[in-house]
């Protein structure tokens, strides 16, 4: 979405070329769910600058693990992988910020 001009807007007063991955602040969280099975939260990543399912398809093959989009705009991965997911964002380019 970065490259397309569909409002007629000149690039340089486009609103989403102040998103970069280095200005947006994603939360890393660990939700307990049913059975006692833990599932990592990714929040923060803007789905009109990204590609979110290819950014969960990524990361998921990272972890190996499951995982899904949640609303278009959180990632979920099956499983306790604050650490590694934080590594791998940060070498992605965002700035993470792992919370609890």
């Amino acid at each position: 979405m970065k490259d397309k001009n569909f409002t007629g807007i000149p690039k340089e007063l486009q609103p989403w070329d102040g998103f970069t991955r280095d200005t947006q602040a994603v939360r890393i969280t660990v939700d307990k769910r049913r059975y006692g099975k833990n599932v990592t939260i990714i929040e923060g990543i803007d789905p009109k600058s990204e590609n979110i399912e290819d950014i969960a398809k990524t990361l998921k093959r990272k972890v190996a693990s499951g995982g899904t989009v949640k609303d278009g705009k959180t990632i979920e991965l099956q499983g306790d992988h604050r650490d590694s997911v934080k590594k791998y964002l940060e070498e992605m380019g965002f700035r993470t910020e792992v919370v609890g």
